[in-house]
């Protein structure tokens, strides 16, 4: 990471100890606060952030069971309402009135949670290959490496395993972004390299089926009601055009780019995404 960040940790009202990391700008207006999806965790966000951060605030946080954050002896607290209430509680710590979000697939269903029941802490939100509407296609390839506990000897053994999973998300990838890749998903425990996070987490999804069980549409439209840009990987098995073209019949003012060649999720880094993103954060951050 960036030596321009700073880590930090604030503790929930549950007792869990959990990780974010803050990487300082020279704007005062609000700052950006990074909602990584189901297995990931901050890292996801380090170049995203160390392009933005000279001028916003970029914060981005492990939810409870990855990365830095405590493992929850509780699994069914693994769960998107549990995790909408630790930002609350992480925007309360910091003394943050109010963010623009930026949620890549389950940190943007994090993200529609908050533009429902905390309205006014959201300034504005971009939503990373997610929707109130979720292809099953995608929802059965999660399920399928989910709570796997694999374990590799090295960082090329842990590429090659991420990118038989994943190749068709990343076609154009070479073998070092694939190492990258691996740097971000894992980490190093006890002499091997596993995934960074609670093998634990898949119990409530396991229990409650892949699918949500909620209509999400009005959580969307609650969200849409703010400035909001959806990012979606052309290629994406878990957020499909005809479920974006719903979301502009939706919400007519909400604005999308399609990032080409891609699929779930883009990593914000495509030309597409910054451009789009850069526009976005022009026209709504003071």
């Amino acid at each position: 990471m960036s030596s321009r960040y700073r880590d930090g940790f604030i503790d929930v009202p549950d007792g869990l100890r959990l990780h974010y990391v803050d990487f300082a700008g020279n704007l005062p207006g609000r700052p950006l606060l990074c909602l990584h999806g189901l297995t990931r965790n901050a890292r996801d966000f380090t170049e995203f952030a160390e392009r933005l951060s000279p001028e916003f605030r970029v914060i981005a946080l492990d939810f409870r069971g990855r990365g830095s954050s405590d493992r929850d002896p509780l699994p069914a607290r693994y769960n998107p309402v549990t995790y909408a209430g630790d930002v609350i509680e992480l925007l309360d710590q910091l003394d943050i009135a109010s963010a623009i979000l930026v949620g890549t697939s389950l940190g943007g269903l994090v993200t529609m949670i908050l533009g429902t029941t905390a309205p006014e802490r959201v300034a504005g939100a971009i939503l990373n290959d997610v929707g109130p509407e979720l292809d099953q296609a995608g929802l059965d390839r999660i399920q399928s490496y989910l709570g796997k506990d694999l374990r590799f000897s090295a960082w090329d053994e842990a590429a090659a395993a991420i990118c038989a999973n994943q190749r068709g998300a990343f076609p154009r990838w070479t073998h070092d972004q694939w190492v990258a890749a691996a740097h971000r998903y894992c980490r190093e425990q006890d002499g091997e390299i596993r995934f960074d996070y609670d093998m634990a987490i898949a119990e409530p999804f396991r229990t409650a089926g892949p699918a949500p069980k909620v209509d999400l549409w009005p959580f969307f439209a609650a969200l849409a009601r703010k400035p909001l840009l959806v990012v979606r990987g052309e290629l994406s098995d878990l957020l499909s055009a005809d479920a974006m073209t719903k979301m502009h019949e939706a919400a007519p003012g909400l604005r999308s780019v399609a990032v080409p060649g891609v699929g779930h999720a883009p990593t914000l880094d495509e030309p597409e995404a910054v451009a789009a993103i850069d526009a976005f954060l022009a026209d709504i951050a003071p």
